[in-house]
C-alpha cells in the first residue's frame, strides 16, 4: 500500500475513533447538567409518583449506560431523537424530531461560517504573504500590531463595539441578524455583515501569523535562494516555490480557525441574536432538553474532528517524502 493511502487511513480511522470517545464525553457531561427536565415541567407542586411517571415517559428512567447505547445506536441510523421541548405536563405531545430542529440552524451557522471564510481566509494569507516579503519594516509592524489587538479582546467585546460604531453611531449595519429561509440572498449577506466582520477580526490574526512565519522560514531554504539566483521574480519564488510547501502549517491552522467557526460561534450568535446552532444549545441547555444538547455538542465535535482530519490529509498529501518514497 501507497505510503499517503496508509497514512490518510490511519488517521480516518483514528478520527471515528476520536469521535466515539467524544461521544461517551459528551453524553457524560450532559447527564452531569444541574436540573431535571420532568421536575422543570411539573414544577415543584408535583408528587414524586407525577415525575416518576413523566421521566419514565421520556426513558429518563433508564440506566444511563442503555440510554448512551441507545441514543449511539439511533445515531447510526441517522436519527437524532425527539426534541424535549413541547413535552407538557397535561400530556400533550407537540415535540419536533431534533433533526428538524437543528437542519435550519445548521445551515444558517454555515452560511455564517461561510461567509466570514471567503473574507477572512484569503485576507490573511494576503497579509502574511506580504507581511513575510516586507519583514521588519513600517507595514509589517502595522498589520501584526493590528491583527494582534483585534485577537486581544474577547468575541463579544468586539461585537458590542461594532453594534456601536456600524449599528448605532453610524447604522451602515443592522444590529440584530435576524435571518430566515425565506430572506433573498444578499438581504440575508447585508444582515450577517456583523457577525461575520466580529469573527473576520478575530480569527484573522491566527493565520496571517502563521502564513508570514512559514513563509519567512521558508525564505531561508537553499531552493529558495536557487530561484531567486535564476532570477525569478518575487511573486513567483513565493507562489511557485515557497507557498506549496508551507501548506502543512497553514492548512492546519485555517482548519482549526474554520472548526472554530462553528464550534466557537456560540457567543457572537448570541450578541447578535442569530438564529444558529450555537444559540439553539443555549436555548437547549437553559430548557434541560437533553437530545438537542447532545446533538449539537456531537455536530460540534464532529466538524471539528473532520476539519482537522482534512488538515493533517493535505499535510500529508503535500509531503514530499511520502509522494516520492525511496
Amino acid at each position: 500500500m501507497h505510503p499517503v493511502l496508509r497514512t490518510v487511513l490511519q488517521r480516518l480511522a483514528l478520527g471515528v475513533l476520536t469521535l466515539f470517545i467524544v461521544s461517551i464525553i459528551i453524553f457524560a457531561s450532559v447527564q452531569m447538567l444541574p436540573g431535571d427536565f420532568a421536575e422543570a415541567v411539573l414544577g415543584q407542586a408535583a408528587t414524586t409518583e407525577t415525575v416518576a411517571a413523566f421521566r419514565r415517559e421520556l426513558g429518563l428512567d433508564q440506566p444511563p449506560v442503555i440510554r448512551y447505547f441507545d441514543w449511539i445506536g439511533a445515531l447510526a441510523q441517522g436519527d437524532l431523537g425527539t426534541s424535549f421541548s413541547g413535552r407538557a405536563a397535561s400530556g400533550v405531545d407537540r415535540s419536533r424530531e431534533v433533526a428538524e430542529l437543528v437542519g435550519p440552524r445548521l445551515m444558517n451557522t454555515l452560511f455564517l461560517a461561510s461567509m466570514t471564510a471567503i473574507i477572512a481566509v484569503p485576507l490573511a494569507l494576503f497579509l502574511g504573504i506580504t507581511a513575510a516579503l516586507k519583514r521588519n519594516s513600517f507595514y509589517d509592524k502595522a498589520v501584526s500590531t493590528s491583527t494582534l489587538t483585534t485577537i486581544s479582546f474577547p468575541e463579544f467585546f468586539v461585537a458590542y463595539i461594532l453594534i456601536l460604531l456600524l449599528g448605532t453611531l453610524w447604522p451602515v449595519f443592522p444590529s440584530l441578524a435576524d435571518v430566515s429561509r425565506e430572506m433573498p440572498f444578499w438581504d440575508r449577506v447585508y444582515t450577517t455583515a456583523l457577525p461575520a466582520l466580529t469573527l473576520t477580526l478575530v480569527i484573522v490574526a491566527h493565520m496571517m501569523r502563521m502564513t508570514r512565519a512559514a513563509i519567512i522560514n521558508l525564505l531561508a531554504s537553499p531552493y529558495i535562494e536557487m530561484a531567486r539566483l535564476k532570477g525569478e521574480p518575487p511573486a513567483r519564488v513565493i507562489l511557485r516555490h515557497a507557498l506549496p510547501n508551507a501548506w502543512a502549517p497553514i492548512a492546519a491552522v485555517i482548519a482549526f480557525n474554520l472548526a472554530y467557526l462553528v464550534v466557537g460561534v456560540v457567543v457572537v450568535e448570541v450578541v447578535f441574536v442569530y438564529p444558529g446552532i450555537g444559540q439553539l444549545m443555549v436555548d437547549a441547555v437553559s430548557s434541560r432538553d437533553i437530545p438537542v444538547v447532545q446533538a449539537c455538542a456531537l455536530i460540534f465535535a464532529a466538524t471539528y474532528i473532520l476539519l482537522n482530519l482534512i488538515a493533517d490529509i493535505i499535510g500529508i498529501v503535500t509531503n514530499p517524502r511520502l509522494l516520492h518514497p525511496k
